[in-house]
């Protein structure tokens, strides 16, 4: 699973992609409806002389979350300190990144849903007040004092908007999600990242990686980079229409952006299971995989592209996916009718 080239999870190999990043909000590619409110917010807040208020932008990963966190802080002027809900361990990591923060400061905080509880719950005054409550001693003679801090902005960035606690997510005042990207959206952020790579790229190129890259920049990054790679080895560096789709299909990557794992699972359920439907457990005994794997890293584009269906008896091949890979579609569910009604005419 984590060798998988259209993964949207953040890789070792994407360590760069921090050079491919916009600097403004008109270098940042797509989410119009997100970067026109932001524009107002911030200018509001720069006229102001305030803090903007605090962020929350949630979505699917490698949509830009971090990115436009960077742009934000842009805007406004300000240092970004970044860091991560799981590395912030102790209530006294949290106290020591907040008290370290300049006034109007960014302090942008990724997987926020990971927080552990005492150290979420350090945040709630700090979002609110600007303040830290710190207790001093143990027992009867502990005592609280409550220390100043400067005006910050946090930014918050999920994945999973719904395990945060109702308790922060009412704290952030301004609630972002981000969308998967159009291919002509891809295909600007693709012609812009490979004019800072230096690769010459033919817009029928551009295209044709696009709607190969699951509506999201951090896949189509990666796989420019590679398609560099097959333009540098079987032609002469430039990417063309025909190298694109020779690297592309050398990836097994198909115009949908499926793997070979997506069509993995869609076949076992066609060919092993008539279609399905078929109970999770079965579905990763047959395909090799974990179940938790298949339901949190190969179904939701899948679902998504409308090729399989959950229903309350297992996951089922639509006809869609019979389509994609080939199959003849055959309706189980209509056959099984058909058979119930011949049978029970014959009884009567």
């Amino acid at each position: 699973m984590e060798d998988r080239l259209i993964s949207s999870d953040f890789r070792s190999s994407d360590i760069d992609e921090s050079s491919l990043r916009p600097r403004t909000i008109e270098d940042y590619i797509g989410q119009t409806k997100v970067k026109d409110n932001l524009r107002i917010f911030i200018e509001a807040a720069k006229q102001r002389g305030e803090a903007l208020d605090h962020v929350l932008l949630y979505g699917p990963p490698g949509l830009g979350k971090t990115s436009l966190a960077g742009v934000i802080a842009s805007e406004l002027g300000s240092n970004i300190k970044i860091t991560s809900g799981p590395s912030i361990e102790k209530a006294g990591d949290l106290a020591a990144i907040l008290t370290n923060l300049g006034e109007f400061d960014v302090l942008f905080i990724d997987e926020i849903h990971r927080l552990n509880r005492s150290v979420e719950e350090i945040l709630y005054p700090a979002m609110e007040d600007y303040a830290l409550d710190i207790i001093i001693g143990k027992g009867p003679s502990a005592r609280s004092i409550r220390l100043d801090l400067p005006k910050f902005t946090l930014i918050g960035a999920t994945t999973r908007a719904g395990l945060l606690t109702s308790p922060l997510r009412d704290r952030f005042g301004i609630i972002n999600r981000l969308e998967l990207y159009s291919h002509e959206e891809l295909k600007m952020i693709i012609k812009r990242s490979a004019g800072i790579l230096g690769i010459e790229i033919e817009e029928d190129a551009a295209q044709e990686i696009a709607m190969r890259s699951r509506g999201t920049p951090r896949i189509a990054n990666r796989l420019l980079k590679r398609i560099r790679d097959f333009a540098q080895i079987k032609s002469n560096g430039n990417i063309t229409l025909e190298v694109a789709r020779f690297g592309l299909n050398a990836l097994e990557i198909d115009q949908l952006g499926l793997d070979n794992t997506d069509r993995n699972v869609l076949q076992t359920i066609i060919e092993k299971f008539d279609g399905g439907p078929v109970g999770l457990d079965t579905l990763a005994a047959s395909t090799g995989e974990e179940a938790n794997t298949i339901e949190d890293v190969y179904e939701p584009y899948l679902l998504q592209l409308g090729f399989i269906q959950k229903t309350p008896r297992g996951r089922k091949a639509t006809r869609l996916a019979y389509e994609h890979l080939g199959f003849t579609y055959v309706n189980n569910e209509m056959m099984q009718m058909t058979f119930e009604d011949t049978f029970n005419s014959q009884d009567e």
